[in-house]
């Protein structure tokens, strides 16, 4: 082991005290989808322990290790939701006050479960890092005792139990573990210890691509700080690596790969299907991850680490790979955005949009094209006598399906184009097919995103404010994602200069999306 640790990991791992707040979780082969993917998928059930997370590991390993007086004292911690579980119990557990410090952004069933183990809380901010600011200033003025959520030794060594169970639980050859990223706790802590012990299995880290902070880190060779954070994978919308994690992980971790929301979405809905049970997104990164490696050529993904420990796999089919199930604390409301995605991210559903002549059968004929495959959505509201533009969704076994159902349409004469990975036609226009406006003039169409929280709607009416006259306005919440606002404006040429300088000061992330077919097909 490098010899530049504040500790060493092996002997910290092994002599933590974890199992005097948890018990061993189980290491499950979820079957069904072991048989789709043609390799043994385990599944390290880290959803199961009283707060239905991992976190209580590290959360007591730390503060088991702190003096009667500074238990007296009271501790404080700033998370996205499950770190503040597992310090709240773990509080209760060692008879000391803890004050916790989380982002206005976090789900409620987190927030409430935060209540019930009894701990003081505090809500602060759009993100973790807005929260963590608060803490640091409450324990300099209190003088308590800060319980980090990720970049501690005692944190990740009660994280690295994790990776000691699985060692233990695997009975045969091991190939890879799937880990989720936010702060490098839990991937430090299970990389410090397989790596050491079993340096032929790879730990790959999964991130969503709107929350890459190890990935960008391992590309620059340095701790990148990212700009922002998408909060949908709430336990992981951390804006930086920690210190002591990076560290571990440039020099352990094998690989990182990045999912999307709709394959976080999907893997929600097969990790159902195998266990009936619902974990967060975050707890579903796991099997994203693992979906994503297989199919990018088997594991030769964007990033390799060239760390010290590195050892290049093996390629054939059959593998064991497990995935980090690393928290079930779901809202119930963000289900309906869940299902809505999750078919789309398994490459199960395909969205066309499809034009046809304004006449008479011309809708049955297209109708008789598509053959006896199962329709998901029909839009459709006439336009004009010339064309009809349809919005229609596909259900499809695989993506190549796709080209296929375009190509048949087209041989038919049937104009179609792909909207599958266009996030307007997902988001807004699948439930905005109805109606035109020909008479508008200088409308210029954005997607903006916003923290979800309660006023945020209402703050970014009163600052669109009533200098443009909006044309078009879609919004529908999605449980703790961002706010997506899809909003069309009246903007004259002699007022596009000041409208520029209004976008810029918004503060909102945005983007124009006037000349998007899902928009110039269905909405203009």
């Amino acid at each position: 082991m490098p010899q530049n640790y504040p500790v060493n990991y092996l002997k910290a791992i092994l002599n933590s005290r974890v199992y005097e707040a948890v018990k061993e979780t189980p290491l499950e082969l979820a079957g069904l989808l072991s048989d789709r993917l043609g390799s043994n998928i385990w599944l390290k059930r880290e959803d199961t322990p009283p707060i239905f997370c991992y976190k209580i590991r590290g959360a007591y390993n730390k503060m088991v290790s702190l003096t009667a007086g500074e238990l007296k004292r009271g501790v404080v911690a700033a998370s996205a939701g499950n770190h503040a579980q597992g310090v709240a119990m773990s509080a209760r557990q060692l008879g000391c006050e803890a004050l916790i410090v989380m982002p206005v952004t976090t789900p409620s069933i987190k927030i409430e479960a935060v209540r019930r183990w009894g701990a003081k809380l505090k809500l602060i901010g759009d993100s973790y890092d807005e929260a963590f600011e608060y803490a640091q200033t409450v324990c300099r003025k209190q003088k308590r005792k800060f319980i980090s959520a990720f970049d501690d030794p005692l944190i990740i060594a009660g994280q690295g139990t994790v990776g000691l169970e699985i060692i233990k639980q695997s009975s045969g050859p091991l190939d890879a573990v799937f880990v989720p990223v936010g702060g490098g706790g839990l991937i430090s802590g299970i990389a410090v210890y397989i790596k050491q012990l079993r340096p032929e299995v790879k730990v790959i880290g999964v991130e969503p691509f709107e929350s890459d902070a190890l990935y960008q880190s391992l590309k620059a060779g340095k701790r990148i700080k990212l700009n922002r954070v998408g909060i949908f994978a709430d336990g992981v919308a951390v804006k930086q690596i920690g210190k002591e994690n990076f560290k571990i992980c440039r020099d352990f971790v094998d690989d990182v790969v990045r999912v999307s929301t709709d394959e976080i979405c999907a893997a929600i809905k097969d990790i159902c299907e195998d266990t009936r049970t619902i974990v967060e997104p975050a707890g579903a990164l796991g099997i994203a991850g693992i979906k994503r490696w297989l199919k990018d050529n088997e594991g030769k993904g964007p990033i390799k680490n060239q760390g010290k420990n590195q050892v290049k796999g093996r390629r054939r089919k059959n593998r064991n790979l497990v995935a980090i199930a690393s928290g079930a604390n779901m809202n119930f409301d963000r289900l309906r955005h869940v299902s809505e995605r999750a078919e789309v991210g398994e490459k199960r559903e395909a969205i066309l949009a499809v034009t046809i002549p304004e006449n008479r059968g011309s809708f049955r004929r297209f109708y008789r094209t598509l053959g006896r495959r199962n329709i998901s959505e029909f839009n459709y509201r006439y336009a004009s006598d010339a064309e009809a533009h349809i919005f229609v969704g596909v259900q499809i076994k695989h993506r190549d399906e796709i080209d296929e159902l375009i190509k048949k349409l087209a041989a038919k004469g049937i104009a179609s184009l792909d909207l599958t990975e266009n996030e307007l036609a997902k988001i807004h226009a699948r439930y905005m097919v109805g109606g035109r406006v020909p008479e508008i003039t200088n409308e210029r169409i954005f997607s903006f995103e916003f923290p979800e929280r309660p006023g945020a709607l209402g703050k970014f009416l009163d600052q669109i404010g009533t200098t443009w006259n909006i044309t078009l306005f879609h919004y529908r919440n999605h449980g703790s994602d961002f706010g997506r606002v899809l909003c069309g404006i009246q903007v004259p040429s002699q007022s596009r200069r000041e409208f520029n300088n209004f976008l810029r000061q918004l503060g909102y992330a945005y983007r124009e999306e006037t000349n998007n077919p899902a928009y110039t097909l269905f909405l203009r």
